[in-house]
């Protein structure tokens, strides 16, 4: 314990029963947590809040007025239901109390009165409804005193909260933890800030902005604290960023300095192709950071089919003409097997080393590694990669495992990082004595300060030029509800790509099968957990939506019907390893026509053939991931073709986000645009495994101007202090950012 009274636990302050509950559900166990917990909005006296929108089996508080209120009774008169509706204006909300309850709650609950009102939201008879909820009355009760007196003459907070613990239950105890430190002139409390930093950028103390954020008596004071707590989330982890850069760059690595006449010079010189100017210059980075004696760190961003592979395939030969060994760690085998395939094919006979037949005598050997390989083959890869006769690997997660042993191994290249958990790479990285460098990929393009925040300890890359030949790509949405043939017009349209020659991907939500659609009923006890799918329209109420669409129905109705005649395979996750292989190969080998599939297609594929995709249920997906499936198409001398289909309305949300992706091919633009709509999740992390996010108060789009500023004086304060010995505060603030799941995350990322 370093003496600081927001490390002290909630226990001690607000009781056992109150800790343990926040503890468990909101992830909140100091008083520090408790603070930092912010309203996520404020209701002010006259202020109603909408009901028009409230969203089904959520838990919900809102700020509203009883229009009526009715004891009704029901099973012949044996029980009694209290009825209460209350409005805002925009809709209504019906209040609903049984037996006791019911006459408990009564005399309470009469029109015209007004409070807020907790519960989850339900449906009975197409009425919005919170059964038996809590909630506090914000006018005068029954005996004449004020219930509201506690928020008067202020702005009312409305906490993030769940079905175990309100929000002004929250309330309460934040006004306990806030007047317990107000008692002791907030002794003890540091700042994570230097003095300096906030007087020239004219920031309140912390103690100030807490009070201003728990209990705001204006919209000002409300901005000048978020102002100020937008600048702690920022800075503490640039500095934690920062000080991760300077340890990185203290280890020490091989210079892998390729020759001018080696496997690179060779196989740069049977390219068919010159490379891009964004190609050249990435490359050139590339190159300057593997010259050094520590671990390259860099992240290649670049839009889809800007050339990512070419780049990193170059670094791996420039690794391998140096003595090393380079590994490419792909997230599917789907993946690995098509790297694997269009990295022999580019590389041709300099796929084999000299001592093979047909090899060249600067050529290396490149193996494929994925756990369903066969025992002699998987053997023989294992035996080329320990005596360095393959100087080039590709991989899954397979080439983590403790029995695969490398030569000399230079460089670790993985593609789609976000498919993998940071202890898979860390175990890869692990390989070498000595740190190789390391190059993350990424197709997703991310927008600046995105990349300053997530991937801060990585120098940034970006390929936004895409090379001579590639087509345009147009896209169209297809509204199959309003305008049915539409729709079948679609399906002509791809038997017209197929009759030119060409071939055409269909791209479902989901499976089918046994697959159990989110929110649908179960098909018996065997239903399989859903494999990777698009992640549902939250605009929507999904109590009226239908499953989404999946492969193997639409697959069989496109055979029988639109689509029948062609050749159409079915490609997903569940399929065996082989099968998706031989699926692969043959669509890429024009063997079919059409192939139906799951987002398994997002990245990497490369069918140049491949001329037309229709995205069914498209609103069922995210603004990045559609991007990345159009990029599947378009990759050749022909123009591509992407068609969004759609049952969402015209003026919907979901519809909104198909429009703009088809409104442009910019995917960094594309990237803000689906970033403001779902906002960050955690940039550390940790969203996945439930715990609280990281950012509360920064959004990384809308505060980038303060996330740049900071990454500038983290940088400054840890060269002039790399342990921070002049600031205990902001190395106490540190700590409690990285616990110990962030900082292995930020260990590894």
């Amino acid at each position: 314990m370093t003496g600081n009274p927001l490390d002290e636990p909630l226990h001690k302050l607000v009781g056992d029963r109150t800790a343990k509950v926040l503890g468990e559900h909101l992830d909140l166990h100091t008083t520090g947590d408790l603070l930092h917990h912010y309203p996520r909005r404020y209701a002010e006296r006259g202020e109603l809040t909408r009901l028009a929108d409230l969203p089904v089996d959520e838990y919900v508080t809102v700020v509203a007025q009883i229009a009526k209120a009715d004891k009704r009774t029901y099973g012949g008169g044996s029980g009694v239901r209290l009825e209460v509706v209350v409005t805002d204006g925009s809709g209504s909300l019906t209040l609903v109390f049984f037996s006791k309850a019911a006459h408990a709650h009564a005399h309470r609950l009469i029109p015209g009165r007004r409070g807020m009102f907790s519960g989850k939201v339900s449906v009975f008879n197409r009425v919005r409804q919170l059964a038996h909820p809590d909630y506090q009355l914000l006018d005068a009760d029954e005996d004449g005193k004020q219930a509201a007196d506690a928020f008067a003459g202020r702005r009312i907070p409305l906490y993030p909260a769940c079905k175990q613990i309100t929000s002004w239950k929250i309330a309460q105890a934040v006004e306990t933890a806030l007047n317990s430190l107000e008692a002791t002139g907030w002794a003890g409390v540091g700042d994570p800030l230097p003095e300096q930093l906030r007087a020239d950028r004219g920031l309140v103390a912390l103690p100030e902005a807490l009070l201003k954020v728990h209990r705001p008596r204006t919209k000002a004071d409300e901005e000048t604290a978020k102002q100020r707590l937008r600048w702690d989330e920022a800075f503490v982890l640039q500095v934690a960023l920062a000080r991760r850069r300077a340890a990185e760059s203290a280890l020490p690595a091989v210079p892998r300095r390729p020759g001018a006449d080696g496997l690179l010079a060779a196989f740069d010189a049977k390219l068919p192709f010159t490379l891009t100017e964004g190609q050249r210059a990435v490359s050139a980075e590339i190159f300057a950071d593997l010259a050094t004696d520590h671990p390259m760190h860099r992240l290649l961003q670049g839009e889809v089919g800007s050339g990512k592979t070419l780049v990193a395939l170059r670094a791996m030969l420039g690794v391998v003409d140096t003595g090393g060994q380079a590994a490419m760690l792909a997230p599917t085998e789907v993946l690995a097997q098509q790297h694997h395939r269009s990295i022999t094919e580019m590389m041709g006979e300099l796929a084999e080393s000299a001592g093979m037949l047909g090899g060249s005598d600067l050529g290396t050997k490149v193996v494929l590694l994925t756990g369903s390989m066969g025992t002699a083959a998987r053997r023989q890869a294992l035996l080329d990669l320990v005596t360095g006769e393959a100087g080039l690997v590709v991989g899954t997660h397979a080439l983590i495992e403790d029995k695969v042993k490398f030569h000399d191994l230079g460089l670790v290249v993985v593609d789609e990082q976000h498919r993998f958990g940071v202890e898979q790479r860390d175990a890869l990285r692990a390989k070498a004595p000595e740190p190789p460098h390391l190059l993350v990929m990424t197709a997703t393009p991310i927008p600046r300060t995105v990349a300053m925040t997530v991937f801060g300890d990585l120098e940034t890359s970006v390929l936004d030029q895409l090379p001579a030949g590639r087509s345009p790509i147009a896209t169209h949405v297809v509204p199959a509800a309003e305008k049915p043939h539409f729709l079948s017009r679609a399906w002509e349209r791809v038997r017209e790509e197929v009759e030119g020659g060409h071939q055409a991907y269909v791209v479902c939500p989901r499976i089918g099968d046994d697959e159990e659609p989110p929110g649908a009923a179960g098909k018996g006890k065997g239903a399989k957990k859903p494999a990777k799918t698009a992640k549902p329209d939250k605009d929507a109420d999904d109590a009226d939506r239908r499953p989404p669409l999946a492969v193997l129905d639409v697959a069989e109705q496109l055979a029988a019907g639109p689509l029948s005649g062609l050749r159409v395979g079915v490609l997903h996750g569940r399929l065996a390893p082989d099968v998706k292989d031989d699926v692969m190969r043959r669509f890429a080998a024009a063997e079919l026509d059409v192939l139906v599939a799951t987002t398994v297609i997002e990245v990497g594929v490369n069918v140049p053939n491949a001329t037309a995709m229709v995205i069914m249920d498209a609103d069922r997906f995210g603004v990045s991931q559609l991007h990345q499936l159009r990029g599947r198409v378009g990759r050749g001398s022909a123009a591509g073709l992407c068609l969004l289909v759609s049952e969402a309305h015209e003026a919907s949300p979901a519809r909104g986000r198909l429009d703009a992706v088809a409104a442009t091919l910019d995917g960094f633009e594309l990237s803000e645009i689906d970033l403001q709509q779902r906002r960050e999740g955690d940039v550390l992390g940790q969203a996945q495994s439930g715990s609280r996010s990281s950012l509360r108060m920064l959004t990384v789009i809308g505060d980038r101007e303060i996330i740049e500023e900071a990454r500038q004086e983290a940088v400054a304060v840890v060269a002039a202090d790399p342990g921070l010995a002049r600031h205990p505060d902001l190395r106490s603030a540190l700590d409690s950012l990285l616990d110990a799941d962030r900082e292995r995350y930020l260990d590894k990322g």
